[in-house]
């Protein structure tokens, strides 16, 4: 990666901390979810058979305050 991309990646992080950080979300998680992490061994076994699998979907995304999709009613 040369100078100038990883200069706009350095950029465009801070943008997205700063951004978190404006709209009271944390950039980082916490020690405490941390910990949690370390204590996990396997994956979560399904046991009701009511969770959908979707890796095959290719994003997903969290809104805007101000956007308005389809869901959310009032659009169109």
């Amino acid at each position: 990666m040369n100078r100038r991309a990883r200069s706009h990646r350095v950029d465009l992080r801070a943008l997205a901390r700063s951004a978190m950080i404006e709209r009271d979300l944390l950039p980082e998680f916490s020690s405490a979810a941390m910990a949690e992490l370390v204590k996990i061994q396997n994956a979560a076994a399904e046991r009701t058979g009511e969770i959908r699998d979707l890796t095959r979907l290719l994003w997903a995304s969290i809104d805007n305050d101000d956007s308005r999709d389809l869901d959310q009613g009032d659009c169109g």
